[in-house]
């Protein structure tokens, strides 16, 4: 029983890291319809800038976790004012194209002035604790992602669901002329929305530095996974990424205590078999 609630918990705190990861890559394409393939660069950056905070600059990560997405959400809405609103008319494939391209640029950028080394960031304070539960001696930090996550999902159901903002970004996704002839300036209503998916990017990079290793991979092995949780859960759908999160996050954890050999290809098991009973994911509206 011990070992199934460590694992149980493990699960829970990668599912945490999965759904901040995701969160703005489902927030951007339920909002902008574009799948932005430069997300998992900036949640990079996040953590690369994180380290030169905490480990060369002022030693406290809790500046990191305030700085950092504000940096990503300006270099977000730089993205979006100048290159992809410049596409954006021209359909998907451009669209893919320059984030694709974009994502490499940042990496060969943080090769340039980081190096290739793996790169670690400590935390302190009660962080850097542990917390018995149910007389299991477990790692603080990670119950830390997982509240994160619940914070962050909180927010952003509240902000889309109960707020006048949320139905200004939902009426300008249902009927951007119409919402525009009321008044909305429409073009920079959806800069926001970009730029807070690279934010939220950002925060998520923050929190996955002293938890992972800051290398220049780092990006490409959550982007995978971050594109299973929005297609099991469905394009767009929040709720639907929030429950992808947390049955990939357990089925990569117990993945690897009971199937270690099939615990890489699991994950992909789940998403084929999703698409073939509901080709829309779990959440998505049927097209």
């Amino acid at each position: 029983m011990s070992e199934f609630l460590v694992f149980f918990l493990h699960g829970l705190a990668y599912a945490g890291l999965l759904f901040l990861v995701s969160a703005g890559l489902t927030l951007v394409f339920g909002m902008m319809n574009v799948l932005n393939f430069a997300h998992a660069a900036m949640y990079m950056l996040g953590a690369y800038f994180s380290y030169t905070i905490v480990m060369q600059l002022t030693g406290q990560f809790w500046m990191s976790l305030m700085i950092c997405p504000v940096i990503l959400f300006v270099i977000g809405a730089v993205v979006e004012r100048f290159l992809l609103r410049r596409v954006h008319r021209y359909g998907h494939v451009q669209e893919l194209l320059l984030t694709f391209g974009l994502a490499y640029i940042i990496t060969e950028l943080v090769k340039w002035y980081w190096g290739n080394y793996p790169l670690a960031i400590n935390v302190t304070g009660f962080l850097n604790g542990t917390v018995s539960i149910f007389g299991i001696i477990y790692p603080m930090y990670r119950i830390f992602i997982f509240v994160c996550a619940i914070l962050v999902g909180g927010v952003m159901a509240l902000v889309l669901y109960k707020t006048r903002l949320g139905i200004i970004l939902r009426a300008a996704v249902n009927d951007s002329e119409m919402t525009n002839t009321l008044g909305v300036n429409v073009p920079l209503v959806f800069m926001g929305v970009f730029a807070f998916g690279a934010a939220l990017s950002g925060f998520a990079g923050v929190i996955a530095g002293p938890l992972l290793s800051t290398f220049p991979g780092m990006a490409q092995e959550i982007l995978l996974d971050a594109f299973v949780v929005i297609v099991v859960g469905g394009f767009g759908s929040l709720g639907g990424a929030i429950l992808a999160s947390l049955i990939i996050g357990e089925l990569q954890s117990f993945g690897v205590l009971l199937f270690p050999k099939l615990s890489m290809a699991l994950v992909y098991l789940l998403m084929a078999a999703v698409l073939i009973i509901k080709p829309s994911g779990l959440f998505g509206e049927e097209s």
